[in-house]
């Protein structure tokens, strides 16, 4: 189904109704990186972004889970010495339908001397705290027991009230270990000690961000899958990365995030655990079997396009019995 740029050139809109109906009826999307410099300068509402942020809201999905995985194979691809990258594995929990991205009033102006103004508005509700909060507090209390909540509480209301929520909603989940965290202070750890954190729930534009940071601990933002879910109905598959125009039709993309965001729509949309733990199995081997892309190349493995990536994984999915 169209969306995003293919969408706007084909129909003249970022999300054609059917589009979104069709994904309405499915039990689960697996969703392509959209955008592009093509579609840079279109006015906001025909911009392939803003599809995206329109089928996130259509569909209810709230709760935008990224792991971030440093896989064995890879740590030598990490920007980070081997003893703070080795062994990472956190989950960023990021709010998605919500804060800065929808808040509103939204728009330009002009202030009292006559100066052009731009405004976004960062608002959150109870509602929207609390339930963010308890898919974050389940997923920390199925991992390492541990959930930091990161905000800016010193400084924004918007963030006061989310660590007010979240505090209370922990009443609910006396086995799970919470503790706060400023965004800023985050950022640094993030880098500075990766390990000491399990699971991480925030707002949208911190999740965005601080996700995109872990990322780069991985070796690669092309290696990271993620899956957005609601209370019902389908959930929403997709890689973390954009659609990297730069190295469009080249055959230099890594596929690895896309083909691991499958697997999350196995496992998290369909509950096929058994499939996804194939396909992850299959991702491990080909790394395994010394095959890169380039932007997690190392000398001493083997240097491989988008495709090749594609069918090797293939390849040692096949040899499974």
């Amino acid at each position: 189904m169209l969306m995003g740029g293919a969408a706007l050139d084909a129909v003249g809109v970022p999300l054609p109704d059917e589009t979104l109906a069709a994904a309405r009826a499915s039990d689960g999307i697996l969703l392509g990186a959209i955008g592009g410099y093509k579609w840079d300068n279109n006015e906001k509402h025909l911009k392939p972004e803003t599809g995206l942020l329109d089928i996130r809201a259509g569909l209810g999905v709230f709760a935008n889970l990224r792991p971030v995985t440093v896989f064995p194979q890879l740590v030598h691809a990490s920007p980070l010495k081997k003893d703070i990258a080795e062994g990472v594995d956190i989950m960023v929990v990021r709010e998605l339908t919500g804060g800065i991205y929808f808040g509103r009033p939204r728009g330009f102006g002009t202030n009292d001397n006559g100066e052009e103004t731009g405004f976004n508005t960062e608002i959150y509700s109870v509602s929207e705290i609390d339930r963010i909060a308890r898919v974050a507090f389940e997923v920390a209390r199925k991992r390492g027991g541990k959930l930091c909540s990161v905000d800016k509480a010193n400084v924004l209301e918007a963030s006061m009230l989310w660590r007010k929520r979240v505090t209370a909603i922990a009443s609910e989940f006396p086995d799970v270990e919470l503790s706060h965290m400023y965004v800023d202070n985050a950022a640094m750890q993030l880098v500075r000690n990766p390990k000491q954190f399990d699971t991480i729930v925030t707002n949208n534009i911190f999740g965005d961000i601080l996700s995109d940071e872990a990322s780069m601990i991985t070796g690669s933002i092309g290696m990271l899958s993620s899956a957005s879910v609601g209370e019902s109905g389908p959930g929403l598959f997709e890689p973390i990365h954009g659609s990297a125009p730069d190295i469009a039709g080249q055959d230099k993309a890594n596929p690895i995030a896309t083909i691991l965001s499958g697997a999350m729509l196995l496992k998290y949309g369909l509950g096929a655990e058994n499939a996804a733990k194939r396909i992850e199995t299959a991702v491990e081997q080909t790394l395994d079997n010394g095959f890169r892309t380039g932007d997690i190349y190392s000398p001493g493995t083997t240097l491989v396009g988008c495709k090749r990536m594609g069918m090797e994984v293939l390849k040692a999915l096949e040899s499974q019995e």
